[in-house]
C-alpha cells in the first residue's frame, strides 16, 4: 500500500493511533517530552487514566477501518455564516464564544482573548498532502482575530495541535501558551523565546485580570508518532473568571462521568461548558477517547453547567458518523433529558455565542 493512501486510509485526526500495536516501539521508548516524579496519572513513562481504559490496539484499529459502516462527509460543508470579526475586547459580565473550526476556539471574557487549540491548517495530520482535510474554512481568518492573550492547547494530537498555526500565532500576536505537561517539548522549540506555562491535573495559573486557570483531569491520551504513546499530558481547563467559571475540554471519553462529578464538587457550578460532541462511532472502539452527544448533555448536567458549546464535530472527518449526525443525536439527548436546546449549541465556524448569564 502505497504512503500516501495508507495515510488516507488511517484517517483518525492524530494518525497516532497506528501506535496501538506497536508494542515493542512502546516499551522500548524513553520519554522523548517529559521527566518528572511517579504520580496517580504518571508511571515514570508514561501518562495513564487512573481507574480508566486506554484506547484499543492496533488489530483493533484494522477491525475499525474494515467495518465497511463509514458513512461519507461531503466534499464541502461550508458554514451558513460569514467568517466573523470579532470585537477587540469584551468586558463586563459579557462572555463571548465564536466558533473557529472542530476544536478551535475564541473566548472572549473580562477583556481577555482566549484561543483554544488552534488550527488553521488545512488538514490534521503529520503531512499536508494527506490525512483529515477541513470542509469549511476557518470562522475567523487569522488576520481578523483580536489581540489574543493566551493560547490553551489541551493535548498533543495533530487536530488538537498544529505547530504552524501555533509558530503564525505567536509571530504576530506573543500569546502567553498554557498546555498540560510534555506538551511544551513540542511546540516550544519552534518558537521564539515563547512564555510558555506546563501544568498538571490540579495545578492552577493566574493569567492575570482576575482570571485563574485550573488544569482538570479528562479521559484522553495524546501522541504525535508511531513511539511516544501518552508520553504527553492531556488535560481539562476551568478558566475561572469574575463573570463566571468555564469548563473547556478539547476531547475526553465519558469516564462514567466520574471526571465531571470531580469538576462540580470541586469548582461548583459553571456559566459554560464547552464540550467535545463528535468522532464518536463505532462506539466500541471509541468510547474510551470521545464522548458521544448523549454523553455530553449528560456531563453538562453532572457539571452543573447553567450553557454548554458542543465542538469537535462537522470540519474534519475522523471517524464513522455522518456529518450531521451529532446534531440530531444531540437534539434527541436535550429532549429526552428536558434541557431547552438553546442551553446547549453546537456552534458553526463563524458563529459567536453571547452567553447568558448565569
Amino acid at each position: 500500500m502505497k504512503r500516501r493512501q495508507f495515510l488516507k486510509w488511517t484517517g483518525i485526526g492524530s494518525l497516532a493511533l497506528l501506535g496501538g500495536g506497536l508494542a515493542a516501539g512502546r516499551a522500548m521508548a524513553a520519554n522523548r517530552y517529559y521527566k518528572g516524579p511517579v504520580s496517580d496519572h504518571f508511571d515514570g513513562t508514561r501518562f495513564f487514566n487512573p481507574g480508566g481504559e486506554e484506547p484499543k490496539g492496533f488489530m483493533n484499529l484494522l477491525r475499525w477501518r474494515f467495518n465497511g459502516k463509514s458513512i461519507a462527509w461531503p466534499e464541502a460543508y461550508p458554514s451558513p455564516f460569514a467568517p466573523a470579526v470579532p470585537e477587540k475586547r469584551v468586558t463586563g459580565n459579557r462572555l463571548v464564544v465564536t466558533m473557529v473550526g472542530h476544536a478551535s476556539m475564541l473566548i472572549q471574557v473580562a477583556g481577555l482573548n482566549i484561543l483554544t487549540d488552534p488550527v488553521w491548517a488545512e488538514r490534521t495530520s503529520p503531512v499536508s498532502f494527506a490525512g483529515p482535510k477541513r470542509v469549511n474554512a476557518p470562522g475567523i481568518r487569522l488576520q481578523d482575530l483580536p489581540p489574543i492573550d493566551i493560547v490553551i492547547v489541551t493535548h498533543n494530537h495533530y487536530d488538537h495541535l498544529d505547530l504552524d498555526t501555533l509558530k503564525r500565532l505567536h509571530a504576530a500576536h506573543r500569546p502567553h501558551f498554557v498546555t498540560p505537561l510534555g506538551n511544551d517539548a513540542i511546540f516550544g522549540p519552534d518558537l521564539n523565546d515563547p512564555r510558555i506555562t506546563v501544568m498538571d491535573w490540579g495545578s492552577q495559573a493566574y493569567a492575570g485580570k482576575n482570571v485563574t486557570l485550573h488544569c482538570e483531569p479528562c479521559h484522553h491520551w495524546s501522541a504525535r508518532g508511531v513511539n511516544d504513546r501518552r508520553m504527553a499530558l492531556w488535560g481539562a481547563f476551568v478558566i475561572e473568571t469574575q463573570a463566571g467559571k468555564i469548563y473547556h475540554i478539547g476531547d475526553t471519553g465519558f469516564h462514567q462521568g466520574i471526571n465531571y462529578r470531580a469538576a462540580a464538587e470541586k469548582h461548583g457550578s459553571f456559566r459554560l461548558a464547552i464540550l467535545p460532541i463528535g468522532a464518536y462511532e463505532p462506539r466500541w472502539f471509541m468510547q474510551a477517547q470521545h464522548q458521544n452527544p448523549e454523553e455530553a448533555v449528560a456531563g453538562m448536567q453532572l457539571a452543573r453547567a447553567a450553557h454548554a458549546v458542543g465542538h469537535h464535530w462537522g470540519t474534519v472527518k475522523l471517524t464513522d458518523e455522518g456529518i450531521e449526525e451529532p446534531l440530531a443525536a444531540l437534539r434527541n439527548a436535550l429532549t429526552a433529558a428536558a434541557i431547552a436546546p438553546q442551553r446547549f449549541r453546537a456552534l458553526r465556524p463563524g458563529e459567536a455565542f453571547e452567553v447568558p448569564d448565569a
